[in-house]
């Protein structure tokens, strides 16, 4: 699906959304829906085909997402299960709890022991254009954010520096201005740039190293005054709780689809829970607005809707904090026609 608007990192854009949509199907006629994001159209093909090979090992059993998944888990255990293996079973349990969910009629987070409430979100700014940039801004002024992040890390510090004044002019002192390197910099430069961020407010530095250097990121952690956020790469609890542990990261963002999925979620945030760490969400806002509403260390959840072209009823924004759609479950609603125009055969 394109983006009406690319998402500009440091590392490249993204100017399409490829998704993967999943419908579990039970004998019961009660279906849950769900959907994986590919990130690049390259991976589309292969990712659709395995999860649609998934189908025939699931028949017959009990939508049950813990047991599911150990079975599921097991078959690939030799291959391993980050990655593309990770994301598929991510899905199918998005889409098993969503049927436990409106099976007995209720929304995710009541069935997991919470309730539906508006959660405080931050406008993720897609623009490194100056321009673009604070247009984007305005926009998420109007709807209330009292928080945004903004993509660092494409052009040299003074490049850096720039932007965080402009949004600063723009927003003035009561909006957090968050900052996200999406895994750019080097650990030096990392520890450089942070230095000369200090004193502008910013409210965390999110994945200032690749995702897999936690020794790096520590170092980082450290040195710098800003909070270090970093959790979206983490592949399963098992990351976190290996981040955790190394000191990695002042607070922690969780991505269902890489985390393994609503059962994946649980145990990630209880880890959170037990180390005092603040939870914030990475996209998927549908399932993140029930998850987080279960996870007692909750901050933020992440507003980049891409998937609302292809939905009956996205997310709702209202004073800057997110409500998910009405109803049972997640609340996805395939918007047929829309699917039909993107899909690919």
């Amino acid at each position: 699906m394109p983006l009406t608007r690319p998402i500009e990192t440091a590392v490249g854009a993204v100017r399409s959304a490829p998704f993967v949509l999943i419908d579990l199907r039970t004998t019961e006629g009660i279906t849950g829906s769900a959907y994986v994001f590919a990130y690049t159209t390259s991976v589309l093909g292969p990712l659709a085909r395995l999860v649609a090979n998934l189908e025939e090992s699931m028949r017959r059993e009990a939508v049950a997402p813990l047991e599911l998944g150990w079975r599921l888990r097991q078959r690939f255990r030799l291959l391993g299960t980050p990655g593309l293996v990770g994301m598929a079973l991510a899905g199918v349990d998005m889409a098993a709890w969503d049927v436990l969910a409106r099976a007995a009629q209720l929304p995710l987070a009541e069935l997991l022991g919470g309730r539906v409430r508006p959660i405080p979100a931050y406008a993720s700014l897609r623009s490194t254009a100056l321009t673009s940039l604070l247009a984007e801004v305005e926009e998420a002024l109007e709807l209330g954010f009292r928080h945004v992040k903004l993509k660092l890390g494409h052009g040299p510090l003074s490049q850096d520096l720039a932007a965080v004044d402009a949004v600063r002019r723009a927003v003035g002192d009561a909006v957090t201005i968050l900052v996200d390197y999406n895994q750019a910099l080097t650990v030096p430069e990392a520890v450089s740039r942070a230095a000369a961020l200090d004193g502008r407010g910013v409210g965390w530095i999110e994945e200032p190293v690749p995702a897999d250097d936690l020794a790096g990121a520590a170092r980082v952690a450290t040195a710098a005054a800003a909070p270090v956020q970093l959790g979206e790469n983490w592949w399963g609890p098992g990351d976190v709780a290996r981040a955790l542990a190394t000191g990695a990261c002042d607070e922690c963002m969780l991505d269902v689809m890489k985390i393994g999925g609503v059962s994946g979620w649980l145990q990630g945030a209880a880890l959170a829970a037990t180390a005092g760490m603040p939870l914030s969400s990475h996209t998927f806002p549908e399932f993140s607005a029930h998850l987080l509403a279960v996870s007692p260390t909750a901050r933020f959840l992440e507003h980049l809707d891409k998937a609302a072209p292809i939905l009956e009823r996205p997310v709702t924004v209202e004073g800057g904090q997110v409500l998910p759609p009405p109803g049972p479950g997640a609340g996805l609603s395939w918007n047929e026609p829309a699917v039909r125009r993107y899909l690919v055969e």
